[in-house]
């Protein structure tokens, strides 16, 4: 007997919904800044070192969740990256100190991401829809995750008004919990037994030796690393940086809204170009282009327009770069190791990612300003946009598989 094979369209539905409910809290997580540092009295360096744990968190257990969801299947990974997320957002509004606060905002919700986030759904994407599928699954799945960011945002400002941050966070746990049911949806069909001879199957530690031994996958891995940074800065500093330049707390979070539905077009259209043109090419213009839209920003007179003229542009090319690197990952090495491949991508996305928070709140502290940041966010997407180009499309060579003994 095997397993009943899930629809793809509801495979699909299933791990855009996902993308969606994870993807929304944490981006929310700049809004939390002002309201919690002004009732608690600690500074930004606090709040920025919490999050900055969170996605380092997220992007050493990445490599880790995708190693077991490749051998045993998603579904359970999803579920308790939930339940793990849930548990963070509760500790994150309950925390009577600063310990407690980085446990729950940076450790548990880190760790809850690397269970259940997007980059697993693509995972699963990968290895259960059709290989038509995939290019534009990619991007409906990243652009499920900026719907998150533009639908929460929004919501989060609501509520932090009406109800307070610390209610806001429980009301986000509890939805986070959906996305258990959800994730039986992803379940692999049980393979029927094999009629001859199995091939001998390539190990993880093969599997790892061979992608860091390749260089192109070397090069996407450093340049996925400004794309944490950016992001990660921009997600957590972004609103109290326009509010020291005196705009009103609305442009904030609509900015990150507003990044949220700009990246849904974004992703889509770099999902559709990654199967119709060089993946690295899409790569090298998000990072110029990233570095070209931020320099604008920082030259112009500042002002509510500026801010979401920069926020649109910004999230055209957010988390576009996700569909070019996971396709170039499934591209070089196939999909049996693809969510582990891509998870070691991904935590030097993260490891950008913790460095951008953590920075931007020390020099904020140390300064008065987030200028350094800016800058040194410009010269890394300069950078990655040079290094993209040398990587070679197409698969490594294998010897010809022997039969197990």
């Amino acid at each position: 007997m095997t397993r009943a094979r899930v629809p793809p369209e509801v495979i699909l539905i299933s791990g855009l919904l996902i993308a969606l409910i994870t993807t929304g809290p944490r981006v929310s997580m700049g809004l939390f800044q002002l309201p919690l540092t002004a009732e608690t009295g600690w500074g930004r360096d606090v709040f920025g070192l919490a999050i900055a744990l969170q996605n380092l968190l997220w992007g050493l257990g990445q490599p880790f969740a995708g190693a077991v969801a490749d051998r045993f299947g998603a579904v359970r990974v999803m579920m308790l990256g939930a339940a793990v997320y849930a548990l963070g957002l509760v500790v994150m509004a309950m925390a009577p100190n600063q310990g407690t606060f980085h446990l729950g905002a940076g450790i548990l919700i880190g760790l809850g991401l690397s269970g259940c986030s997007f980059n697993m759904v693509l995972g699963a994407f990968g290895k259960l829809l059709p290989e038509s599928w995939r290019p534009l699954a990619f991007g409906a799945g990243t652009a499920a995750g900026s719907f998150g960011q533009f639908l929460y945002p929004p919501v989060a400002s609501l509520l932090i008004g009406e109800v307070g941050w610390h209610q806001t966070l429980l009301i986000f746990s509890v939805v986070t919990l959906l996305v258990m049911p959800l994730a039986i949806y992803l379940a692999s069909p049980k393979a029927p037994a094999p009629a001859g001879p199995v091939p001998r199957q390539q190990t993880i530690g093969e599997a790892l030796g061979e992608a860091f031994r390749h260089p192109s996958y070397v090069l996407l891995v450093a340049g996925f690393f400004t794309c944490g940074f950016q992001i990660a800065f921009i997600t957590a500093h972004l609103p109290a940086y326009l509010r020291d330049l005196g705009m009103p707390s609305w442009v904030g979070g609509w900015s990150l809204a507003l990044i949220g539905l700009a990246n849904a077009v974004g992703s889509l259209l770099a999902g559709y170009l990654s199967g119709r043109m060089p993946k690295r090419w899409i790569l090298a213009f998000i990072y110029a282009g990233r570095a070209a839209a931020t320099v604008a920003f920082l030259l112009l007179p500042p002002s509510p327009t500026s801010a979401l003229v920069f926020s649109a542009i910004t999230g055209f090319l957010w988390l576009s770069t996700v569909p070019p690197t996971s396709g170039l990952v499934m591209v070089m090495f196939g999909t049996r190791y693809m969510a582990m491949l891509y998870g070691f991508a991904f935590l030097s996305h993260q490891v950008g990612s913790f460095i951008g928070v953590w920075l931007g709140g020390v020099l904020y502290e140390r300064s008065g300003t987030y200028d350094v940041v800016w800058w040194l966010s410009v010269a890394l997407g300069v950078a990655s946009a040079v290094i993209a180009l040398p990587i070679k499309e197409h698969a490594v060579v294998r010897p010809a598989p022997q039969p197990a003994e």
